[in-house]
């Protein structure tokens, strides 16, 4: 559909942002420091307000980490495309925007799914405006209606399949450990990624589905505390898995020990004299994984 479309330079004031993203510090100095060097190179997507009673004229589609960089440099208006659309289609439009540049995080692709399934959307047209499958927004969308941030954390940092954290979601403690041990069997999660989900379980068990202690006492979460916990938790998962890695290389130097050994005929002989010759199953089929 065309849309009718000028050039124009807005007030910034006027400029309400719909669909924020917690953008990395790092990457919004650059861009601060970019413009400041050549300038704007291509002005950011605002559609017109057609309703409103804040001052704000204008909904940003897209070009947050530019309009940021020109408050930070003082300025008060900034060139941007403005369109014809309404709150609806700028939100879809900003959604898959970040999508398409493939720079979302979490956080913001589960609050823009979150916006349009408020907003009466089915998982079929979620899917069908940002490119996911319906299966994969229904999963999704069950994972945050049960508050499930751990194992939608997990999916998003690529360390559990997204089947296995719904097989895990509708299990009970109890079952859990199986959910696990056929996920590991048909070599979903293996090697790192075991060690990581194994504590992720525990934690989950011992203090919930949530990433973040919610207290009724406490102050709310700003976007900054948000992104400071989210880091802590990758922190916390790197030590796992350096943790699992000194474990496994262990596991490596006694497994080619006790192969070593089996090849020596005269320990073999004695082991089948003490009938003691048949290995447990999970050290035989190290023996063959390192065969």
């Amino acid at each position: 559909m065309n849309r009718r479309q000028s050039l124009e330079n807005i007030p910034i004031e006027k400029i309400n942002i719909l669909n924020p993203r917690e953008r990395n510090r790092k990457i919004a100095n650059e861009i601060k420091k970019n413009i400041e060097d050549v300038g704007l190179k291509r002005p950011i997507t605002v559609s017109r307000r057609l309703d409103f009673t804040d001052g704000k004229e204008y909904d940003l589609v897209c070009g947050q980490g530019r309009l940021e960089a020109y408050i930070a440099n003082n300025q008060t208006e900034i060139p941007a495309i403005v369109i014809d659309a309404d709150e609806e289609e700028t939100l879809i439009m900003s959604l898959v925007e970040n999508i398409a540049r493939r720079n979302y995080s979490p956080t913001e692709l589960l609050q823009g799914i979150k916006q349009l399934k408020d907003k009466g959307y089915s998982c079929a047209e979620i899917a069908r405006k940002t490119g996911f499958t319906a299966e994969y927004i229904n999963q999704i969308s069950k994972l945050l209606f049960r508050g499930e941030e751990r194992l939608i954390n997990a999916v998003y940092t690529d360390r559990i399949p997204l089947n296995v954290a719904i097989d895990i979601s509708d299990a009970d403690d109890k079952d859990v450990q199986n959910v696990l041990r056929e996920a590991y069997e048909a070599g979903q999660i293996r090697g790192n990624k075991l060690a990581f989900v194994k504590e992720l379980i525990e934690r989950r068990i011992k203090k919930g589905k949530s990433i973040y202690k919610k207290k009724c006492s406490a102050k709310q979460l700003t976007a900054q505390d948000v992104q400071a916990l989210y880091e802590q938790e990758i922190k916390r998962t790197k030590l796992i898995i350096a943790k699992n890695d000194r474990v496994e290389n262990s596991l490596i130097f006694v497994t080619q020990s006790i192969k070593s050994l089996l090849g020596n005929e005269n320990f073999y002989n004695l082991l089948k004299a003490e009938e003691l010759e048949k290995l447990p199953k999970y050290l035989a089929e190290r023996l063959q994984i390192h065969g």
